[in-house]
């Protein structure tokens, strides 16, 4: 069975492409100074309950689900915006293109810095301990005094909401919204993209330290969108995704369901790293697609 993210991506790549809107005067450029249009649509949502093992990832392509969760760490983790610590812990580059002229070698007064300035996870995982049922716990990446202090790219993915729910059995479960400005589609923010995957394993992480069941997560993009230098690549994708349906439907072959497991003995949210958690099953389909992006 084709699991739920690749279905959702599928669904909404069509989606977008028969019924999405052309956007005008983009602030993003491409590297060649090209204007980076798109075609999007409005309130878009997906939703995964991770109990039944639903994890977001995406098969149609290799997703770097390590460097997802990696960039979780320097944002809620290590509460920075440090791009040396970004590019020589982690080894991820791709955010230095962002790199803030007010505040050099960072991405300026967002992100981690907006976690670290106002304890955003402490917070947190202090009203989940005290007041578990209590309707009040937000993360809000969005604070105007940050966004006026510096340049910077204005948080994307910006809002998680966070609720304790029993269930008939007796067993708590935390559940997550996270709500997202806007989404490039293909390169990040689509079913099972880097966005889904690194936040439903913020949700795992949180839990764990709680000593709560990781529960249902739901991702809310109010723009997503595809790049015009994006739609070969969508095509190509539509296709693997027929494959993988006459593959199942002829052969008689039912695709594994890909899990993200964070290893027992992992329990401070502080001190996990990467090699807590392992992914099994997953077997996208290869060779990797790659994306032109808008800066």
């Amino acid at each position: 069975m084709i699991n739920m993210a690749t279905n959702y991506f599928m669904h909404d790549v069509e989606y977008i492409l028969n019924h999405g809107y052309k956007d005008e005067n983009p602030r993003p450029k491409y590297k060649d100074g090209t204007p980076a249009y798109t075609i999007s649509v409005n309130q878009n949502i997906r939703r995964y309950d991770l109990e039944r093992g639903e994890f977001p990832i995406n098969t149609l392509r290799p997703i770097s689900w390590k460097s997802a969760i990696k960039e979780i760490f320097w944002i809620y983790q290590n509460a920075s915006n440090d791009l040396e610590i970004l590019n020589n812990k982690y080894n991820i580059k791709y955010w230095n293109d962002w790199q803030s002229k007010d505040m050099p070698n960072t991405i300026g007064q967002r992100y981690g810095a907006t976690v670290k300035r106002y304890d955003l996870v402490k917070n947190l995982i202090k009203s989940i301990n005290e007041d578990p049922f209590g309707r009040h716990k937000i993360m809000n990446l969005w604070q105007e005094t940050d966004l006026k202090e510096t340049d910077g790219l204005l948080p994307c993915a910006f809002l998680t909401m966070w609720s304790v729910r029993k269930n008939l059995a007796g067993k708590n479960f935390l559940d997550m919204t996270l709500i997202q400005r806007s989404g490039d589609m293909l390169a990040a923010s689509g079913g099972g993209g880097v966005n889904e995957v690194q936040y439903a394993a913020l949700l795992m992480m949180i839990a764990r330290h709680c000593d709560l069941l990781p529960g249902v997560f739901v991702h809310f993009v109010q723009n997503e969108q595809i790049y015009d230098r994006h739609i070969e690549q969508a095509k190509k994708m539509q296709q693997r995704f027929i494959n993988m349906t006459m593959d199942e439907f002829y052969h008689e072959y039912e695709h594994k369901t890909p899990t993200l497991i964070l290893k027992d003995d992992a329990k401070d949210f502080y001190t996990m790293t990467i090699d807590d958690f392992e992914m099994i099953d997953y077997e996208p389909i290869k060779p990797q697609i790659k994306f032109e992006l808008g800066i």
